[in-house]
């Protein structure tokens, strides 16, 4: 029976490549816990830094045949290993915002940023239909819609009779209607 603790790095990983699974685990056991520890430091989640460790030396096992002479074993280990810290980290980042998002549809029932990007797209198709109407239009409806005047102040500030400024909101009103109904059309086919 060999004694594997006297053995150095390079001989273990010279014997792993030749199938011998005490001289991987005398290995793996020799440097478990400074990875462990290492990852744990790195991920501040005991599982998952034990779940990187398993995960790295798996791999090691499994290209045990294809590897390369490693001239330092131990940066070789935890180059590999911050590597899988760095992958995990972004992975969790990207499921984070993706649960919060879940999270937020769930509870409100909507994607806000969708909701939030189409008001925003509805307002500037408002305002730039608004800009379309004549120009005696859009003024009357201008001042109706965003001043808080009543249509006969309107109507004596312009110089122009209460019926019209009624005519000019009711006339603006439907096309900004026709407008819309066909856009919210487009939007519910989408």
């Amino acid at each position: 029976m060999k004694s594997y603790h006297t053995l150095s790095d390079d001989e273990l990983i010279v014997l792993t490549k030749a199938d011998d699974q005490d001289a991987f685990s005398m290995f793996y056991n020799r440097h478990k816990l400074a990875l462990y520890t290492h990852a744990y430091q790195k991920t501040g989640n005991l599982e998952q830094a034990k779940d990187l460790v398993q995960e790295l030396f798996t791999n090691l096992w499994d290209r045990r045949y294809t590897l390369p002479h490693i001239l330092n074993i131990q940066a070789y280990l935890h180059t590999t290993l911050r590597n899988r810290i760095l992958d995990y980290i972004a992975h969790h980042k990207v499921e984070s915002k993706y649960l919060d998002s879940l999270q937020e549809f769930i509870s409100k029932g909507h994607c806000m940023t969708d909701q939030h990007i189409i008001e925003a797209e509805l307002a500037a198709y408002i305002e730039q239909t608004v800009n379309a109407l004549p120009p005696k239009m859009r003024e009357v409806y201008t001042m109706s819609r965003y001043t808080p005047k009543s249509h006969r102040e309107i109507a004596d500030e312009l110089g122009i009779s209460e019926f019209t400024v009624k005519n000019h909101i009711k006339a603006a009103l439907k096309i900004i209607r026709e407008k819309l109904n066909r856009i919210l059309t487009f939007l519910l086919f989408i």
